[in-house]
């Protein structure tokens, strides 16, 4: 189903954290990647799906056609499909390289479902012989995707406000165009904030974004927004990040809870999150979009816009030293 191309096994996220009973965690110090975690994401190859994969479900939430299916692992997995497959699967590479919580996704081109039956949405997408092309499968786990609408976090309300690793989140939003942020506010199953619980008896909590299916595209209202689209995505970089004359951040991102995304994030943030950015290569960029779907010209095109808006944030950061040391 997914095919090894030589690499080393990354890390589980999971793995990396030893913390208190109680911990409440947003950020974590990350591992510097290799082109093998970016062709991967953060479960690596050994937790990739493996056939025969067998139906369970099909599920009724979030806007895309969901089945939850199970592995020859016994490992559950809920498959989406549509149009936000490929963002959720480069998302979670970024946000592992950078050390934000990542779930283990990976995005399959084709394959076959056992005993797919009763569907609805998904029979689109799904052939009767159970066969579909490009979908995304996320690992399952307790306070991931449907479990998550019980434990939403609202961007104004949460451990980490006035912080640097919470302006960093916000930044990464704003990189990736995710326009999609409903949090705890926007009502039951409708977050796309939520906590993961690892370790035993659920002990670690990472605070996350968990459904970044909205992002790489245009930003903005209902009909001017877009996902998964390089050319809309590379129409807004010019004006993503700017410093104005006054020493103040402009922002051109557009979304829910927009004002809320860009208010509070300051220079301080953006020096703190850059060195993590500016270690990706461009072909860790590239890896990662072509192991979520990007054909090779849309890889380049990405990775040209993503790599811009790096550079942005770097001439703030800059900038706004040089001003300081000035004054």
């Amino acid at each position: 189903m997914i095919h090894s191309r030589g690499c080393a096994a990354a890390l589980i996220l999971c793995t990396l954290v030893t913390v208190s009973a109680t911990a409440q965690i947003l950020w974590k110090e990350p591992q510097p990647t290799t082109i093998c975690d970016w062709t991967w994401g953060p479960g690596g190859e050994e937790m990739a799906p493996r056939p025969p994969v067998q139906f369970v479900k099909e599920k009724s939430t979030g806007t895309n056609p969901k089945v939850e299916v199970r592995d020859a692992a016994e490992r559950r997995w809920i498959v989406k499909f549509g149009s936000e497959v490929h963002a959720d699967a480069f998302a979670s590479r970024l946000l592992s390289a950078v050390g934000y919580a990542a779930e283990t996704t990976y995005f399959v081109r084709s394959g076959s479902i056992n005993d797919v039956h009763d569907l609805k949405r998904a029979k689109y997408f799904i052939s009767k012989d159970g066969s579909f092309h490009g979908a995304r499968f996320k690992l399952h786990r307790h306070g991931s995707d449907d479990d998550a609408a019980s434990s939403a976090w609202s961007w104004v309300e949460n451990p980490f406000v006035g912080s640097r690793e919470l302006g960093g989140l916000k930044i990464l939003i704003m990189l990736a165009s995710n326009w999609d942020t409903k949090d705890a506010r926007d009502g039951e199953g409708q977050s796309n904030n939520g906590i993961i619980r690892y370790g035993s008896a659920n002990s670690t909590s990472w605070y996350a974004v968990t459904d970044w299916g909205a992002s790489f595209g245009k930003s903005g209202g209902f009909f001017g927004r877009n996902r998964w689209n390089a050319e809309g995505y590379h129409s807004q970089t010019s004006n993503f990040v700017r410093l104005t004359s006054n020493g103040k951040l402009d922002l051109g991102f557009k979304g829910k809870h927009g004002q809320d995304i860009t208010a509070g994030v300051r220079l301080e943030d953006i020096r703190w999150l850059v060195p993590y950015l500016s270690r990706i290569s461009d072909e860790d960029l590239k890896a990662g979009l072509a192991a979520s779907g990007a054909s090779a010209p849309v890889a380049q095109q990405f990775t040209k816009s993503i790599r811009e808006r790096v550079l942005q944030l770097q001439r703030v950061a800059d900038t706004s030293n040089v001003q300081q040391a000035v004054k």
